[in-house]
């Protein structure tokens, strides 16, 4: 049995006793902002007043987004009953159209809003309604993972056509769906390597906010902020990186052992730098992600430790992505890189918003323009949040 594995187990059985993070969430706003996942109206307006004048980089990120296959009008869903993940895809039953049709409802939503044109809002609305009249279940050991995924795309798309368009008979269904299938599922995280629990909170909270659920929002809130705190290290956390309730992480051992076998720390490591860039930028992107949702609805979150760890991430992996090479005591001198297009939210919110310099972050984030999707629950961050001060 590996160790990480061995960690996992033990969640249940061992007390926590190093660095417990027991950050007091914020409450539910009194009333919610829609739409207010990840994008707002006042953002959209943005955007859509920026391609109508060709500007750039938003013209070339809304032509990318329209000859996508996800804007295809010609897409046929392709909804399940069961959604069955195995890891690494093996079975991949319904993981791959599920996680797809999200981020096409969501593309053909932005384009919708964007360009007037309803037939993209009526091909959003069938998407989502083929799978809400459908979906049951996520079962095999991906199913917490994939449930985030495309939890986290459906309620971008569902806010904007709710509050945008004029007519979604079924959204009441898909508000259903979305509690029963998705939030059952996350809602309560998991202890595996934190991009998980990351991308699954992404989805709780935007469902929450969909919902208008108070509730499901403070608790996925609470667990959204301190699993941050776990996942990105701060010197001011002390010479371990903080740990989770429930985590079972009760020795160095088994904290090295958790972050791949690193056993320095420095501001801005995650704890996934050290398995691959890819899975990093899963949890950077989800953390940005969230912290944006929070903002719309009236709860910033980007001044606190959230967004020094924010900061401090996307500025670490960054230098690296972009070429320098890790010295010996980093991942034993070896990268896996690959970080994906994840860091156009989070250098827009405290770079454009809050004038910090971010100049790692900004040379990779600029060279990356137009940023497009990740093909799991990352899409068309260009087109959303360049340079976007609303």
């Amino acid at each position: 049995m590996s160790r990480l594995r061995k960690v996992v187990m033990l969640a249940a059985l061992i007390p926590l006793t190093l660095g417990l993070v027991s950050t007091p969430a914020p409450a539910a706003p009194a009333t919610f902002t829609h739409p207010g996942v990840l994008v707002s109206r006042p953002q959209l307006d943005f955007v859509k007043s920026q391609v109508k004048a060709g500007a750039q980089p938003w013209k070339a990120a809304y032509d990318q987004a329209v000859s996508s296959s996800y804007a295809s009008l010609s897409r046929t869903p392709k909804p399940r009953a069961v959604v069955e993940c195995g890891s690494y895809s093996n079975p991949n039953y319904g993981c791959t159209d599920e996680r797809e049709d999200a981020i096409a409802a969501y593309t053909d939503a932005l384009i919708w809003y964007i360009s007037g044109d309803a037939r993209y809002a009526q091909k959003a609305i069938a998407l989502m309604d083929a799978w809400s009249a459908t979906i049951t279940s996520h079962t095999n050991s991906n199913a917490p993972l994939q449930t985030g995924w495309a939890g986290s795309s459906w309620p971008r798309a569902a806010e904007i056509i709710k509050y945008t368009y004029s007519s979604w008979p079924n959204s009441g269904r898909f508000g259903t769906m979305l509690r029963n299938v998705y939030l059952n599922q996350v809602i309560n995280g998991s202890n595996s390597n934190g991009n998980w629990e990351l991308s699954m909170m992404e989805a709780a909270v935007g469902i929450s906010v969909f919902l208008e659920d108070k509730t499901n929002f403070d608790k996925a809130v609470t667990r959204y902020r301190n699993r941050v705190a776990a996942y990105v290290y701060l010197s001011s956390d002390g010479s371990l990186p903080k740990t989770v309730p429930g985590s079972g992480l009760d020795t160095r051992s088994e904290i090295v052992s958790y972050w791949q076998g690193q056993s320095t720390f420095v501001d801005g490591l995650t704890q996934e730098t050290c398995r691959d860039f890819t899975h990093t930028g899963y949890g950077i992107a989800a953390i940005a992600d969230v912290a944006e949702t929070l903002r719309i609805q009236g709860q910033d979150v980007y001044g606190t430790d959230v967004g020094e760890r924010l900061r401090q991430a996307l500025g670490f992996q960054s230098k690296y992505q972009l070429g320098t090479a890790p010295p010996s005591w980093l991942c034993g001198g070896a990268l896996k890189l690959g970080l994906g297009p994840v860091t156009e939210v989070g250098f827009n919110a405290l770079h454009t918003r809050m004038g910090i310099a971010m100049t790692n972050t900004q040379t990779l984030t600029e060279r990356q323009r137009p940023a497009g999707s990740n093909n799991l629950f990352v899409a068309w961050q260009t087109l959303t949040h360049a340079a976007n001060p609303a």
